[in-house]
């Protein structure tokens, strides 16, 4: 079985125009590791120097925010569906 990560349109270029990428559960860490290594980019745009989330981006596991589970420990399991959402500012 597996994770289904879905990919925002701006961070499409990095997959290759993949919508989603299917990767093996586990911690969330442990998936945006997994996801870094398949497509090379994606950790630094989700994760900032000190590894911890980048605040202008939202992560959804199974329509969960992460910031109010475990943050990068929540644990994924399969079927599950890890959405990246990027913050939209303006006015």
């Amino acid at each position: 079985m597996a994770v289904n990560v879905r990919i925002p349109t701006t961070m499409r270029p990095i997959t290759g125009g993949d919508k989603q990428v299917a990767l093996e559960p586990g911690s969330l860490s442990e998936v945006i590791a997994a996801l870094e290594a398949k497509h090379p980019g994606m950790g630094e745009r989700l994760l900032d120097e000190d590894g911890a989330l980048r605040k202008f981006v939202n992560v959804f596991v199974d329509d969960d925010d992460v910031r109010y589970l475990d943050g990068l420990d929540t644990a994924v399991q399969d079927n599950w569906t890890v959405s990246i959402i990027p913050a939209v500012a303006g006015g």
